[in-house]
């Protein structure tokens, strides 16, 4: 369509007769319909009109109209479907025009009070004023297009570690909002770096956005984990490890860390996010968060203190994020003082409570002990899973402490033991069958052998019972000649 011009009075009275006279149309548009934003003039009928149809399921008539509101409007003959579809895409951009114009004029008060973040949600919702036009999908007319689109486009994306892609059903979708949840120090931040790395081995370009430690720190712990350099050697050898990186930099995806004070709000990483993209013209395909908790939401007037309400909007507006830039999102969120001495982790043991839960497609526990930091191995517990039953379930990953890389367990360990209460156990359920078996040879000579379980029991022939065992018989008897000098004095 070409620009639209001027929309004035007679365009607009032109949309009105037009609608009077064509039902259809009128219930294609009654979703963006607002008489607000007629004129001044038209502004009664438009109201009138959309009232009638909300309370009578019907649009009035023109002598209805003309009794009410004083407008005459002209008798039409039927319209031409091409008319229709003119009216429809014409009326479209009129209405968002002037909501654009009414969300513009409104936005100069609440700018001189530094409400920001509502200026930008009239000024998007404005913008985002459409028709509905996509129909959804026809389940049955094209299966296979179907699933392929899915697998194209928004299929489960490997995580890195296989152990936990199997219990995902293939890994983690675009545009989902996943948590990490662990307590102080279990290493929310070390499984963010390590999923964000294997990401970008895997080709991918991503952002990791730190609010807690520095650019600095994360980047030389991922050089840790890139190069299998333990920490405290990174600096002694601070050659191979820029060798090591720049040589894998050319067969891997982007990744850029940034750090970001705590109380950003997902406007702030949507800003970073388009000014990164301009400058770089690379598109994201993942972003980790170090972390959730740590985030304000954009209406300024939540109060950080309630942070059932607060970890409500932030997850939401995350989870917007993550479905308006179609990445792999991951964040982490802190679990509570009651979670210290669990060993199993359930939604109460959140942070803040269940509100961010309800928002996020997967959420993953992680839990350690002191044994099992001694072993090398970490525990993650699925707390929820929105398109796997893995909830319940827990995967054992091998961590190595020098270089803090956490890879999936050697398949011969997968089976040989879990732990429990922070304790490893003995071999798993295959194994445990195969241990408990007897191993026992069966003597055909020895008559014993067959007979029923009380003849086994009885003593053999010669012994009773009664019958004190010699040890016993000499400490009665020098019991007994104890008492008897005792007498005597």
């Amino acid at each position: 369509m070409t620009e639209q011009r001027d929309y004035n009075t007679d365009l607009q009275r032109l949309y009105l007769q037009m609608f009077l006279h064509d039902a259809e149309s009128f219930v294609r548009v009654q979703n963006i319909f607002d008489p607000d934003l007629f004129d001044r003039g038209l502004r009664q009928t438009a109201t009138f009109v959309k009232d009638h149809v909300e309370k009578y399921r019907t649009l009035p008539t023109l002598d209805q109209v003309r009794a009410t509101t004083n407008q005459n409007f002209d008798a039409l003959e039927k319209i031409d479907p091409g008319h229709v579809e003119w009216l429809l895409d014409e009326f479209e951009q009129f209405t968002r025009h002037k909501a654009l114009e009414k969300a513009i004029l409104e936005s100069a008060d609440l700018l001189e009070k530094g409400q920001y973040a509502d200026v930008e949600t009239k000024i998007k919702n404005a913008v985002q004023i459409g028709l509905t036009k996509d129909m959804g999908t026809d389940y049955f007319e094209d299966p296979m297009a179907r699933l392929m689109r899915i697998k194209a486009s928004n299929g489960q994306c490997s995580t890195g570690w296989p152990a936990l892609d199997r219990k995902l059903f293939g890994g983690f979708n675009r545009g989902e909002l996943n948590i990490f949840a662990g307590g102080s120090g279990s290493g929310k931040s070390l499984f963010m770096q390590n999923i964000a790395l294997n990401w970008a081995l895997a080709g991918f370009n991503g952002i990791y956005f730190t609010l807690e430690l520095s650019e600095e720190l994360c980047s030389m712990r991922l050089d840790s984990m890139l190069t299998d350099v333990p920490s405290k050697e990174i600096f002694k050898r601070i050659e191979d490890v820029e060798l090591k990186v720049r040589m894998m930099s050319k067969k891997s995806g982007n990744l850029q860390v940034k750090y970001m004070p705590a109380g950003s709000t997902s406007n702030d990483f949507r800003a970073y996010i388009k000014e990164y993209t301009t400058r770089t013209q690379i598109k994201p395909d993942f972003i980790c968060m170090d972390y959730l908790d740590l985030c304000f939401p954009n209406n300024k007037k939540v109060d950080p203190s309630n942070l059932f309400v607060k970890d409500k909007f932030v997850a939401e507006e995350l989870r917007n994020l993550a479905k308006e830039t179609n990445c792999l999102f991951v964040t982490a969120s802190q679990l509570n003082r009651a979670s210290v001495e669990e060993v199993e982790f359930d939604h109460s043991h959140i942070a803040g409570g269940i509100s961010k839960i309800n928002t996020a497609d997967n959420v993953i526990g992680i839990f350690t002990s002191r044994a099992m930091r001694e072993r090398g191995r970490y525990q993650i517990q699925f707390m929820k899973t929105r398109s796997s039953n893995a909830v319940g379930q827990k995967v054992d990953l091998e961590f190595d402490v020098e270089t803090l890389r956490i890879r999936d367990l050697p398949e011969e360990e997968q089976s040989n033991g879990s732990y429990n209460n922070g304790q490893m156990n003995g071999p798993r359920s295959s194994s445990v069958l195969d241990a408990i078996k007897t191993k026992s040879s069966l003597n055909t000579d020895d008559d014993s052998s067959k007979s029923a379980p009380w003849e086994k029991a009885k003593p053999k022939e010669g012994f009773s019972l009664e019958t004190p065992q010699p040890k016993a018989q000499a400490m009665a008897s020098k019991l007994a000649g104890m008492l008897k000098s005792l007498d005597d004095n």
